[in-house]
């Protein structure tokens, strides 16, 4: 299998996820410029990532510009027919504002930019990436200001009701608390996915998680999730 990495102007996670997939995880990797429309080297089995970063330079919500590039109209189309979709933190904010994913990404309760390690705990094991990591609690970084995961309350339902909620914010014990939550999320969510289970969203960056050299791998289990076949 493969991972497309989909480049925007602003973005600045595209070659640390770049490196997490190709050093770390020895995963062959190709780099996609925002502007393509061809996606038709990747399969089911394949992954496309969204970076984080600052795409267009987050001027009026952050994603909703680059929802409209080129290579967007594509993605919803690969993930429309089964193929997997990971959003980091920008790309997370991409996948709500082009609908792949429910909900919005709003600025930080304490309207401050946080950058700094979390503890994040898997919802359940029916999805790839719960099914990975299991119950074990990771410690991975987060790096955003408008990373507060809101939903209404009708989509909250929804989300419950079929197991949509990936990963939440907990303290170093696994316990979910509100002072474990960096931003303020509803239900302390940090990510989610869609019905299908094909398409991910989360804020934490797993990708600065993968490296011996910074004493700390736990993203590792995130990211290999999405390299098992279907």
């Amino acid at each position: 299998m493969k991972f497309g990495i989909i480049v925007f102007p602003g973005s600045n996670c595209d070659r640390d996820m770049m490196h997490a997939l190709q050093d770390d995880l020895q995963q062959e990797v190709v780099m996609l410029w925002h502007k393509d429309h061809d996606l038709g080297m990747f399969g089911k089995d394949d992954c496309i990532v969204l970076p984080g970063g600052f795409s267009y330079g987050d001027y009026l919500r952050c994603g909703a510009l680059a929802r409209f590039s080129p290579m967007m109209e594509q993605l919803i189309k690969f993930a429309n027919d089964g193929g997997k979709v990971l959003g980091v933190c920008n790309g997370f904010q991409i996948l709500c504002e082009s609908g792949l994913l429910p909900g919005v990404l709003l600025q930080n309760d304490h309207q401050k930019f946080v950058c700094k390690n979390v503890f994040i705990k898997s919802e359940n094991n029916n999805n790839l990436i719960g099914q990975n990591v299991g119950e074990k609690v990771l410690k991975i970084p987060v790096a955003h200001g408008e990373g507060r995961y809101y939903a209404d309350a009708a989509t909250m339902e929804q989300l419950n009701a079929n197991k949509q909620v990936v990963f939440r914010y907990c303290n170093e014990q696994g316990e979910i608390h509100i002072n474990s939550n960096p931003n303020g999320a509803i239900n302390n969510i940090a990510g989610i996915c869609n019905k299908e289970r094909n398409v991910f969203g989360m804020m934490p960056h797993p990708e600065r998680a993968c490296s011996d050299a910074l004493h700390n791998i736990d993203g590792r289990g995130i990211l290999q999730a999405f390299t098992y076949m279907n």
